[in-house]
């Protein structure tokens, strides 16, 4: 493995010492040849696992065929995984990119451009959230609003109004003649695995109807079963007009998108917006078997079930342990624990132990386990979490976090 001290990367991450060369369903095998439970999913991203047959037969096959046209031609399979997509939702129209923060740059520009095309280009402001991440381009950290992220890179991009998570009066507040629409993560991953009550949600798709606004999900995330359903905005009682996927659409390869109904797309027209390699023909085979697996009969109802019994092991661990656990949140399987210590600490205990977890805001470790997790892999990844505790209870120089 590279020595850091002489690596060519840009030192933009805190990289753990640890590199793998190959990986199988959920468990990554490191460059020393240690078998790892990877509970982090390349950060909810290898929803699948790794190596899963389906997704690498699907690649295999399409590598001899086609790997980039551009699209300025027609794209066949394109169009079909729009339609499954589209028939699998509320949206009417699919826009293919390569990313998340890419996906959320076309959601803020289809909610900015609607009201231009309605002849008000005047309203381009949209309300965020305290704790949200939507990404790290200059229009999706300003969206983003935090300050650590921000720092640097002069002043933030207008048009962002920043509410506390949860606050419907302060969203009433916020609307102003210059209101665009809201954007919303259905659970805040990055911010700790915080949700909000159905009861917000549905108050935010009336705020939005009775004022002419979009409301627009970021489920870059929590979209793609992450949350026990395809989609995390079945669970809220909602319908958006605009939502964000990425992350898990192509299972590990590169592919994000945003969706709409066919109002919120009525301003874009051609040359509105554009992506060289969006909806590639890789990417695109990637994502039609992810949705593939997904789609077959009790898939969702197995991630449920995986979820109700990882909580229920997490929860009492968090009773056996209450000077290193808090609290579990979340759902389906993207659940966070929110610890006493540390999270770094807890993170790092965790990956002595062979189980690898993706540390969160509020001092939250997120347990990403791959859908695919068995229940005799989460009495692993418990008896895992049991050492580290024990090793960090007998650790004086662990202090609770804050104090």
């Amino acid at each position: 493995m590279t020595d850091s001290a002489t690596s060519h990367l840009l030192p933009v991450f805190a990289r753990a010492d640890l590199g793998f060369e190959r990986g199988e369903g959920c468990w990554l095998i490191s460059t020393k040849g240690e078998r790892y439970l990877d509970f982090t999913s390349g950060v909810a991203v290898n929803a699948l696992g790794h190596a899963h047959p389906r997704l690498v037969k699907a690649l295999q096959e399409q590598a001899t065929k086609l790997w980039h046209m551009s699209n300025l031609f027609k794209s066949p399979d394109g169009e079909k995984l729009a339609a499954r997509l589209c028939e699998q939702s509320f949206a009417d129209f699919v826009f293919f990119c390569n990313s998340g923060a890419e996906a959320m740059e076309g959601v803020i520009k289809i909610v900015r451009h609607y009201h231009f095309s309605k002849g008000h280009p005047e309203r381009y402001r949209i309300i965020t959230f305290e704790g949200a991440f939507h990404g790290r381009t200059l229009a999706t950290l300003a969206a983003t609003g935090a300050a650590k992220y921000l720092e640097g890179f002069g002043p933030p991009m207008d048009g962002f109004d920043q509410v506390p998570h949860g606050d419907i009066e302060a969203v009433k507040r916020a609307i102003g003649p210059e209101t665009a629409g809201i954007l919303i993560e259905p659970v805040q991953g990055e911010g700790g695995v915080r949700s909000a009550p159905p009861a917000f949600f549905k108050a935010l798709r009336q705020l939005c109807d009775d004022h002419g606004l979009l409301l627009a999900f970021d489920e870059v995330q929590t979209g793609m079963g992450r949350t026990g359903d395809l989609f995390a905005y079945k669970r809220t009682g909602v319908t958006p007009d605009v939502m964000s996927l990425a992350k898990a659409l192509g299972g590990g390869f590169p592919i994000g998108a945003f969706l709409a109904t066919a109002e919120a797309a009525s301003g874009m027209t051609p040359g509105s917006h554009g992506s060289t390699f969006g909806g590639n023909p890789l990417a695109v085979a990637a994502a039609s078997a992810v949705l593939d697996v997904m789609l077959e009969p009790g898939f969702f109802d197995y991630v449920q079930k995986m979820s109700l019994l990882l909580k229920q092991k997490l929860a009492s661990a968090v009773d056996r342990y209450p000077s290193i656990l808090a609290e579990v949140r979340g759902e389906g399987l993207l659940i966070g624990v929110k610890a006493v210590v540390p999270s770094g600490d807890l993170v790092n205990a965790l990956r002595e132990q062979k189980l690898l977890t993706v540390g969160a805001g509020d001092n939250v470790v997120r347990f990403l386990a791959p859908l695919i997790v068995s229940e005799a892999e989460i009495e692993q990844a418990m008896a895992c979490l049991e050492r580290a505790c024990t090793a960090l209870s007998s650790d004086p120089s662990k202090k609770a976090a804050g104090q």
